[in-house]
């Protein structure tokens, strides 16, 4: 595929966000469009060429306010756009929803989107808030259509004044690309992987765990599940708290938090793997103690994994579970009502299971990853018509829509 072919090109921060477009893009080649990825260098985006045979061009972004290198990868973003000549651009997570964003507007693309995956600016102070809003505000006012991952992030973005109403909107029941719910089945091959990580681990087979996926971070609440353990091991002394994370710099937690999980025996932390769906079958219930979120996809997995999930009503987080149903939403930062609700399903396995089998039937349901691509390339071909531009027909990977160039 050479580059005057590509009309539709995405684009992400890190390379490590290309998860969040797994067999995205390969969907669009078949509903004939012919698109491309942009992020900064590592080794996932060979993953995606040699996967799913897309083009992946690297700009080098960094997640952080840098000015002068943030001004240089705009440049060379705007150099690609140019030379690229897409139809529609998707730009997602800040970063580059504001470079590739800016980059797009330069050259006039026709049809240009940013998918806003949450608001970072939503736990910010001072200068930063201020900074972050003013950022997101740019990046949507760049874009012809502003993608929210969920509902109640439309409504807090729209309620900052990030995004007007009528810009912004909602694919499906949200998600930023839905849930494969058969890589969560708990097939005898995934339960058996389970039980052996459960040894590996030194975990009991008959203990209750309770899980966590995610960047160990304070804005996604670690110091709160940390405290709310504590409190359930005084109900419940053999429950095993596992962390599947890394600490990160950007938003550290405190060094007493850190020195709590690495000293506490009851507590296990490994690093992300990408054979996350073994560790949810090792889990009885995941918590997701967040301060902010676009829509969690750990929720939908571990409800595809028919895991019930405690996490709080904060801005996405609020979506992603049906509480009393699927799971149980306890208030941002409350420690003590996080440890009510998991010793509640502790001390009930039936409701938890419960409420685990209703996850999974929700995600299949309304997370089908299908569901969310076809309102995507849907998307695409309206704006693309509004602009008077042809748009391919599924299945037709000869279309000469790239041709129409301006």
């Amino acid at each position: 595929m050479t580059d005057d072919r590509i009309d539709v090109l995405h684009a992400v921060t890190s390379s490590i966000s290309l998860v969040l477009l797994r067999g995205q893009l390969s969907y669009l080649r078949t509903a004939g469009f012919h698109p491309a990825v942009v992020c900064s260098p590592g080794p996932p985006s060979e993953e995606m060429r040699t996967t799913e045979s897309i083009p992946v061009f690297t700009v080098e972004m960094k997640r952080e306010i840098s000015p002068l290198r943030d001004l240089v990868a705009l440049v060379k973003a705007a150099q690609l756009v140019r030379r690229l000549r897409p139809m529609v651009s998707n730009s997602g997570t800040p970063k580059a929803g504001l470079l590739v964003g800016l980059a797009a507007w330069f050259n006039r693309v026709p049809c240009r989107i940013y998918t806003l995956r949450g608001l970072r600016v939503e736990t910010a102070s001072g200068p930063k808030r201020w900074l972050l809003r003013l950022t997101e505000r740019i990046a949507c006012a760049c874009a012809h259509r502003v993608i929210c991952v969920s509902p109640s992030l439309r409504q807090r973005a729209v309620e900052l004044g990030v995004v007007s109403p009528e810009k912004a909107i909602v694919l499906a029941s949200g998600s930023s690309n839905g849930v494969d719910a058969s890589r969560f089945s708990p097939t005898s091959e995934r339960l058996a992987n389970a039980a052996g990580a459960r040894c590996q681990l030194g975990l009991d087979p008959h203990c209750a765990v309770i899980g966590y996926v995610g960047r160990l971070t304070s804005a996604k609440g670690v110091p709160e599940l940390m405290a709310a353990f504590r409190l359930v091991r005084q109900r419940f002394p053999r429950a095993a708290l596992l962390l599947v994370g890394s600490y990160e710099a950007g938003d550290p937690v405190s060094p007493e938090t850190r020195a709590a999980i690495e000293s506490d025996s009851g507590v296990i932390r490994i690093d992300f793997t990408a054979e996350i769906a073994t560790y949810y079958f090792v889990m009885d219930m995941l918590a997701l103690p967040t301060h902010r979120e676009g829509f969690p996809n750990v929720a939908l997995e571990a409800q595809a994994a028919s895991r019930p999930v405690v996490t709080t009503s904060a801005t996405g987080a609020l979506d992603s579970v049906c509480d009393g149903v699927t799971g149980l939403v306890v208030p941002v930062g409350d420690s003590v009502t996080l440890a009510d609700a998991l010793m509640k399903l502790l001390s009930d396995p039936v409701l938890a299971q419960r409420m685990g089998r209703a996850g999974r039937e929700r995600v299949i349901r309304e997370f089908r990853q299908e569901t969310i691509w076809e309102a995507l390339a849907g998307l695409y071909r309206e704006l693309l018509h509004q602009r008077g531009f042809p748009a391919p027909v599924k299945g037709d990977s000869d279309s000469a829509m790239c041709m129409e160039k301006r």
